[in-house]
């Protein structure tokens, strides 16, 4: 038993993408290291005794997401899909109960209270729906008795429905892009392309014509002048002073100021406290997670499993551009959470368990990868 055990282990860790865990461990201690810096700040601006309470979060949120995960990338593709097809009935399933049991912050219901705990179902929502959308693409390009794309879209368009009743338009967005991303590399022709194209635009208007909140951000981005800044101006002068080598540990001054240093604006806290090569390494450290998953997924035999680590890997490489877009003030501001390393234990769990199924999927196991021939 202890034997067969232990085989089992040894044969999972042989098979284990360690480049992709490496990287994924690194970037989870950037936000440890983070969150360190950025803690006592924040307990002192909302009155906590405790000067590394968010720290102490954090940490236990990194430990459960990690062993979460490298529990999940131990399934083989069949049941990392069926894990992900519950995981995104289970999703839909809480947002819809999110008027009734859900409470607001900053004028959206997007979370459910559990004790200290708050849970965003839709951060669960974006990974389980990658993956399930794959699987939907893979078995219609295989001829499978089933309409995969249709199914496909009626999924993501509930999706949509359900975030924009919180309203949650960022996140949209991700999803939307994402969801075109996989079903742009099942296959889809230059129509499809344009069609969607041109629904995506047609959102965006409707939601700058219908949501005040929207409306709003893209007007102080594009005139600053037309509304509060303060956020984003602070960022970009922590950005400044950062400099190349940065002011040192703690000695950062954003995270003083900034409601949403330890979050939405952790990565101006990065520049601030540690400098310009910080920055270029964490940019470094996505990119080198982007382009390690898809080389993997080139090599992948099985269709669902390349377009499932296409999409997860678009998810992570989308979210981490729009957040330190908008820290550079590129793009209007989107609420939206540097993977991995800002706080939230949502946001954590849910992207180490997106990690796990990324890390299921690349696993090295007999049958899953083509053969290199040499010449």
């Amino acid at each position: 038993m202890i034997q067969n055990v232990s085989r089992g282990l040894i044969t999972w860790w042989r098979g284990m993408d360690r480049t992709l865990l490496v990287i994924i461990i690194a970037l989870i201690s950037i936000g440890l290291v983070l969150a360190m810096a950025a803690s006592p700040a924040m307990t002192d601006r909302l009155g906590i005794d405790d000067p590394f309470y968010f720290l102490y979060r954090q940490s236990a949120f990194a430990i459960l997401g990690v062993v979460g995960m490298l529990g999940i990338s131990s399934l083989n593709p069949k049941g990392a899909r069926r894990l992900a097809v519950l995981a995104l009935f289970g999703a839909l399933g809480l947002m819809v109960l999110l008027p009734l049991i859900g409470y607001e912050v900053k004028g959206a219901t997007r979370w459910i209270r559990i004790g200290s705990f708050g849970l965003q179902p839709s951060e669960f929502l974006k990974p389980a729906l990658i993956v399930t959308a794959a699987w939907l693409f893979a078995e219609e390009q295989r001829g499978a008795p089933i309409p995969g794309r249709v199914i496909a879209f009626g999924l993501y368009i509930i999706s949509i429905g359900l975030l924009m009743i919180q309203p949650d338009f960022g996140q949209s967005v991700l999803l939307t892009l994402c969801f075109g991303g996989v079903f742009f590399a099942s296959g889809l022709s230059w129509i499809w392309v344009a069609v969607l194209s041109s629904l995506a635009a047609a959102g965006s208007t409707l939601a700058y014509f219908t949501f005040p909140h929207v409306a709003s951000r893209v007007q102080r981005f594009i005139d600053p002048e037309s509304g509060d800044t303060y956020q984003i101006d602070r960022a970009m002068e922590a950005i400044a002073n950062g400099g190349i080598t940065g002011a040192g540990p703690g000695e950062g001054e954003v995270k003083n100021f900034l409601p949403d240093a330890h979050t939405d604006f952790i990565f101006a806290v990065a520049a601030e406290e540690f400098g310009l090569m910080a920055s270029l390494a964490i940019i470094g450290l996505f990119a080198l997670l982007v382009a390690r998953a898809w080389t993997q997924a080139m090599r992948l035999q099985d269709s669902f499993a390349q377009l499932a680590v296409t999409g997860l890997a678009l998810q992570f490489a989308l979210q981490a551009l729009v957040n330190i877009g908008v820290n550079l003030n590129l793009i209007p501001p989107k609420g939206m959470t540097l993977p991995f390393v800002s706080y939230g234990g949502s946001s954590m769990l849910a992207l180490t368990f997106g990690a796990g199924l990324l890390l299921a999927f690349t696993r090295r196991r007999p049958g899953a990868y083509a053969l290199r021939h040499s010449s």
